[in-house]
């Protein structure tokens, strides 16, 4: 099949289908703005990250079709402040406990938007698998 490309009805509607297709019976919930979120390792009984903290995790990106656009496979964990992360991660990244994996998916508006980033076109439905390796909580101020 010819790839899609971003800027027609058939890509956008696949985006929306990769999305709303996952299913409670395949284990998906839905969290807050409608982001998917399936526990793949762990069972969510670690201590869990809040905004404020920094969060160490090893990750993978993909877009609807399977292709990884973004990760840091095979290198040391990447290391950010989750306020500074795309909104979907901000939701998504407090119902794991330290150690967990979790598979999650982002409509647009908790990712990139209608703008995109680099190599993500706007619109983009994205696909993530995190751990969550560890992280710190910043000194009481």
């Amino acid at each position: 099949a010819a790839q899609q490309r971003p800027d027609t009805p058939a890509w956008h509607n696949a985006q929306q289908l990769a999305l709303h297709g996952l299913t409670a019976a395949e284990g998906w919930s839905v969290l807050e703005g409608g982001v998917r979120f399936r526990r793949v390792g762990g069972d969510g009984s670690g201590p869990a990250p809040t905004l404020r903290d920094t969060v160490a995790v090893n990750y993978t990106g993909r877009f609807a079709d399977g292709e990884i656009f973004d990760s840091n496979a095979g290198g040391p964990p990447a290391t950010f402040p989750l306020s500074q992360l795309i909104r979907a991660w901000q939701i998504a990244i407090p119902y794991m406990g330290k150690g967990d994996r979790a598979e999650i998916a982002v409509p647009m508006e908790l990712g990139y938007g209608l703008r995109g980033a680099g190599p993500i076109p706007g619109g983009a439905t994205l696909l993530f698998t995190i751990e969550l390796v560890d992280f710190t909580v910043p000194p009481a101020a």
